[in-house]
């Protein structure tokens, strides 16, 4: 290979491909790091093209090997054609990857090439079009940089004051000292020599040094802080994890035996919250017999608690009322029967194709044979469920990547539940990376996390996104535990996302002014 092609193009692609080894299920964390670190070493000294083409090869090297089950959701679950779906997720990992390309680029017209460019420019414009991914064309944040950290790393300490983006940031800036710290090495030019060049770079150096000492020891130091209190007695939970297979999920034939399992296991447990994961009963809530509904509040309510049930949603009743074409409206949602009032939560962030199907794709679609795959969405701040003594912010599989949209609910809960049917991936790491992320989002609000999803991974999280307690996938049974409501506010539900905006603002700020300095 000819050395121009291996370093602008094959290089930075497998530094991209090393780098998804550092997310679940592997979570080997310092090695996006790492891996970001040799990126901006490629970068450089490199011109802007050069440096579109660096992380456009990094990004489709990660999207690659960090979300090839793509896929297995088109092709298997899907029922779109082999060579299409392969093809498909190519398209889409190439387009994903613009957002990296994109950041290195507007990252070498900020700064020429210097120590200001590796440290300042390239950090703060890889976090910002992170951020920019998490909501572009409605958002794909997967694999965001600051989801690796979680929860071993030291910089998951930043997480509830600064949010996932915010290490993000940390992580990048870190990866920059590295860059600086190794360029050094391979110059390997002491201070003593004559030269001001020279000193300043011994200085950079040694600045460089000692930011990542202060940035992950003063992580650490945030990591022992508690930022919520617990209030109340732990809640007795049992979550539900059905191991229905996706392809028989949904057929008419099978919804029998589907009732009469959840049933089985809730009238079998003894938990105050019992939970059962994303659309487990798999039919509209107006066609499940009100008795069965009747059965399952009646023994949460002698329990002195509630049953949380994930149950597609039609108001096709009062179609006309609701949708002035007359069409009825379909939720994903969730809703409590129990001892409590009855409570409701419907999806408010849908999945592209999976549940809605964006203008001018339906086309696509239609070579799928995903059902129910056009819901209408959901408020967007929908308060907490009352639930067992406890306010539930509740969020529905794919949501939970999104955790500024729901920062309202977190804010006046007690504890997190995310319900999910991650079947539509298979044996993947899809499963791991979804779990990593809703440990992000325990660190955010300090709450526990209840997970209940049909295929795995059922877990239950505590306040520092540790896991407690969970099951094997692709098992059947109940993972029963404890949970502890706590209430207060983390910086990051105060502020959301911008701590994280202003802290990018001034750092670009900061890289502009010395530009400037320097062309004088």
């Amino acid at each position: 290979m000819h050395p121009i092609l291996f370093f602008s193009f094959a290089l930075p692609a497998l530094l991209g491909a090393l780098a998804s080894l550092g997310y679940a299920p592997i979570g080997w964390f310092p090695l996006p790091i790492l891996t970001l670190a040799g990126l901006f070493w490629l970068a450089r000294n490199a011109a802007p093209g050069r440096a579109f083409l660096l992380g456009w090869a990094y990004g489709l090297g990660l999207f690659l090997a960090g979300v090839a089950w793509v896929y297995v959701s088109l092709s298997t679950y899907g029922g779109m054609p082999a060579p299409v779906a392969a093809l498909a997720t190519l398209l889409f990992c190439a387009f994903v990857a613009l957002l990296p390309a994109l950041a290195l680029s507007l990252g070498a017209r900020l700064a020429s090439p210097g120590w200001q460019r590796m440290v300042l420019a390239l950090p703060a414009t890889w976090a910002l079009l992170e951020w920019t991914r998490g909501w572009l064309l409605t958002g794909f944040p997967w694999l965001a940089l600051g989801y690796s950290q979680v929860p071993e790393s030291p910089l998951a300490g930043y997480a509830p004051v600064l949010g996932v983006y915010g290490v993000t940031l940390l992580a990048a800036l870190s990866a920059g000292a590295l860059t600086v710290i190794a360029q050094s090495a391979r110059s390997a030019i002491p201070c003593r020599q004559p030269g001001v060049g020279a000193c300043r770079q011994g200085i950079a150096d040694l600045r460089s040094l000692s930011f990542l000492v202060v940035l992950w020891l003063g992580g650490w130091g945030l990591q022992q802080i508690d930022w919520t209190q617990p209030t109340g007695a732990p809640v007795s939970v049992a979550l539900l994890q059905g191991n229905i297979s996706q392809e028989m999920k949904f057929r008419p034939e099978k919804l029998d035996e589907t009732l009469r399992h959840y049933a089985r296991a809730v009238l079998s447990s003894q938990a105050r919250l019992i939970i059962l994961p994303e659309t487990a009963l798999p039919v509209f809530r107006s066609d499940i017999p009100r008795d069965y509904l009747a059965m399952l509040g009646d023994h949460a309510q002698g329990r002195g608690g509630d049953v949380l049930l994930g149950i597609p949603e039609d108001d096709g009743r009062d179609a006309s009322v609701a949708n002035p074409n007359g069409s009825a409206r379909y939720y994903n949602s969730v809703v409590s029967l129990g001892s409590s009032p009855e409570g409701g939560y419907r999806k408010a962030h849908l999945v592209p194709f999976g549940e809605f199907v964006p203008f001018g794709f339906r086309w696509a679609v239609d070579m799928m044979s995903i059902p129910l795959g056009d819901f209408a969405r959901g408020d967007a701040d929908q308060p907490p469920m009352a639930a067992a003594g406890e306010k539930l912010a509740v969020n529905i599989c794919y949501e939970d990547v999104f955790g500024e949209e729901r920062i309202h609910a977190a804010r006046a809960s007690t504890l997190l539940v995310n319900v999910s049917n991650d079947a539509w991936f298979g044996d993947s790491w899809a499963p791991w990376q979804h779990m990593q992320i809703g440990a992000m989002r325990s660190l955010e609000a300090g709450r526990w996390q209840l997970r209940a999803n049909n295929t795995g991974i059922t877990a239950i999280l505590d306040d520092k996104g540790r896991v407690r307690a969970q099951l094997a996938p692709f098992t059947t049974g109940t993972l029963s535990g404890n949970a502890q409501g706590r209430s207060g506010e983390t910086p990051y539900l105060v502020w959301g996302n911008w701590a994280f905006l202003v802290l990018l603002a001034a750092l670009l700020l900061a890289t502009f002014r010395r530009v400037r300095r320097a062309h004088r």
